[in-house]
């Protein structure tokens, strides 16, 4: 079975930044693609990043590009999500997500397997 377990989250000021992690168990993930999210209170949840296991491309919203770095430890499992210049309206409840196929997803219904979930808060 599938488990994807989030950490990394905090409380930080703006302009700071933090390194989310997201540990996945239950299966070889070659052939996923893992995707970060994230849900702020009375907001629907919206796509920040996504990774393909095997190849490491990537594909980040715009209103995080250039400022977030998703990446992957095959090692360790481990995807991360480096969090750099954060703002406010970072502040959410963020998500790792995981589907199979390479073809780039931003859709959460379009994820199978999700994480708890990682509580950011960017002070002003």
């Amino acid at each position: 079975q599938v488990q994807l377990v989030e950490s990394g989250g905090g409380l930080v000021q703006a302009g700071g930044s933090l390194r989310l992690s997201c540990a996945a168990s239950g299966r070889t993930f070659s052939d996923y693609r893992m995707g970060w999210f994230r849900q702020a209170p009375g907001k629907e949840r919206e796509f920040v990043a996504t990774i393909w296991w095997s190849g490491g491309s990537t594909y980040y919203a715009d209103s995080v590009k250039g400022r977030f770095t998703i990446s992957r430890d095959n090692f360790k499992n481990t995807v991360h999500l480096q969090m750099n210049s954060l703002k406010p309206e970072d502040t959410a409840v963020y998500y790792c997500a995981a589907r199979r196929g390479i073809v780039v997803h931003t859709t959460p219904a379009e994820y199978d397997y999700w994480g708890q979930g990682t509580q950011v808060t960017v002070s002003s």
